[in-house]
């Protein structure tokens, strides 16, 4: 399993990153990403509420990686790695950050007397993107390709058509609830769930070349075309049967529009996916009270959050 989040994870706004208890959030979440396993977040502007520095400190010795290919500093240095490389049962996973754009340098981090405030800027992101997935493509000879986009629903359709070489996008910025997979061009987008009350779960079968297709809708075709087997032969059971000329002509043209209908089925099948080929099945985990808590990540959001307290 390879664990990861889409960003916008830190805080409810970047202002609320200022409220007394903001930095034990902050530091509580990235703790138990890190204890779960998250081998990458993308970078999202909920994230900077207390700046690049704390966010750096934060993961310096983590498995955590944070990720952006296309936020600078002031002085237009990149300040998070652009991609993680990782193999999962013998493929290997790229895994591409991005953040939104900006047309200028903008203010992160909370002004301290005396120091300069720091400045990132969101380069466009699609450029930047499009030349991470090339280099990850020809150098590190990846097999599937994950876009961790904290940008809007929007920014990551556009994402997922336009730059060729993403498998999927997993979008996270305007707290969308569950939703379903999107194929746009040769990617999908999967929206993970909002303000981790889900899990989105997504299982690859990765054999195969070309797009991956949705495992879910190949199964309704794969339904519907059982559906138009079993017509077709009750139709021209009826028109074997039948001696009146206009209902045989009209169970002709009925067959006739039945087996149109069945042979695009099967070319569209046979077109994508095969059971041995690239598929994908999302489904979601709800994060409800039938989910039990963990005793020990509970106190420690109970120091942060006391019962009864209004964030709690």
């Amino acid at each position: 399993m390879l664990v990861l989040d889409a960003g916008n994870a830190l805080f409810k706004s970047r202002d609320s990153a200022s409220a007394p208890d903001a930095r034990a959030r902050a530091e509580l979440v990235l703790a138990q990403m890190e204890a779960q396993g998250t081998a990458a977040m993308a970078v999202g502007t909920r994230d900077l509420g207390l700046g690049v520095e704390f966010l750096q400190a934060q993961t310096r010795k983590a498995k955590l990686k944070l990720l952006s290919a296309n936020l600078v500093d002031g002085q237009g240095k990149r300040v998070f790695p652009a991609s993680l490389v990782t193999k999962l049962k013998g493929v290997t996973v790229g895994v591409v950050g991005v953040s939104p754009e900006t047309p200028k340098p903008v203010p992160v981090g909370i002004p301290a007397k005396g120091s300069p405030q720091e400045l990132v800027q969101g380069l466009p992101g699609d450029p930047a993107v499009a030349a991470e997935v090339q280099r990850l493509r020809k150098e590190a000879g990846v097999d599937v390709v994950v876009v961790l986009a904290a940008v809007s629903y929007d920014e990551a359709l556009r994402l997922a058509d336009q730059v060729e070489g993403v498998d999927f996008v997993v979008q996270s910025n305007d707290g969308r609830p569950p939703g379903y997979a999107q194929s746009q061009g040769q990617a999908t987008v999967i929206p993970p769930g909002d303000r981790g009350r889900q899990l989105a779960k997504l299982v690859l079968q990765v054999a195969g070349k070309g797009r991956f297709e949705d495992a879910a809708e190949q199964d309704r075709m794969r339904q519907s075309l059982r559906l138009l087997d079993d017509n077709i032969v009750r139709a021209k059971q009826r028109l074997a049967g039948t001696q009146d000329a206009a209902q045989k002509a009209a169970l002709e043209k009925s067959v006739a529009s039945l087996e149109a209908r069945q042979a695009a089925l099967r070319k569209t099948l046979e077109g994508g996916a095969t059971p041995a080929g690239r598929t994908h099945l999302l489904s979601y985990i709800q994060l409800g009270s039938d989910v039990p808590a963990d005793p020990g990540v509970q106190k420690r959001v109970e120091r942060v959050e006391p019962p009864g307290s209004a964030a709690h």
